[in-house]
């Protein structure tokens, strides 16, 4: 079986590791944009994070596509933001930033979906930028589905991508059946008539006896 999903973002985390907190940020693109409390704007969300898959034919990071559903708890408003790797987008005093998602590769034991995700959260009266969530989201784990915030909630819903139809080590159902009925098949009546001739010509070449 291929490797896992798991092993997959393991094998990411030392790239991933980033602190905590991040510093206050004074440049243009953390003001708070006018009349957006609510809507999602664009900001600065980095690079895309590259998985190795071993497979050709799989998305690329920078091409796949995740939605991610984010809560405001202080006004109810719940909003599904799409986005690729290395994007961000901003709704009110929140930062959302995806740095790679995937889903599990179809034979595979365990389908999951995750996606790595970064929450800045604006403390007003500070006038900075706080790192409160910095990992991976899976949609079917209920411990690890959600970052809880006192105002916000996020969590991850889809990630499109594509996998090839087959893994490294598939063995296609149809040539392997001929295979097998190849092998335990016995010789063909051709095959006797042939055996069958060649013995009567043995016998009518012997010396008769009388």
């Amino acid at each position: 079986m291929h490797r896992s999903l798991l092993r997959r973002i393991a094998a990411l985390a030392p790239v991933l590791a980033l602190p905590l907190f991040v510093q206050a940020c004074t440049d243009s693109a953390n003001q708070m944009p006018q009349g957006n409390a609510s809507n999602a704007v664009a900001a600065d969300g980095g690079n895309p994070i590259a998985v190795n898959n071993d497979l050709a034919g799989a998305t690329p990071m920078k091409d796949r596509v995740a939605v991610i559903g984010l809560l405001n708890k202080r006004n109810g408003l719940t909003q599904d933001l799409k986005m690729k790797p290395g994007e961000a987008l901003r709704v009110g005093n929140a930062i959302v930033r995806l740095r790679a998602c995937e889903t599990a590769a179809p034979w595979e034991e365990m389908q999951e979906t995750g996606a790595f995700v970064q929450l800045d959260v604006r403390a007003p009266k500070e006038e900075k930028w706080l790192r409160v969530f910095s990992g991976w989201l899976f949609r079917e784990r209920p411990d690890r589905n959600v970052v809880q915030h006192p105002v916000y909630d996020v969590w991850v819903k889809s990630c499109t991508m594509t996998w090839p139809d087959t893994g490294p080590d598939t063995v296609k159902a149809g040539a392997k059946s001929s295979a097998n009925a190849a092998s335990a098949s016995g010789p063909g009546p051709a095959d006797n008539s042939a055996d069958s001739s060649a013995s009567e010509t043995s016998e009518s070449a012997s010396p008769s006896n009388n």
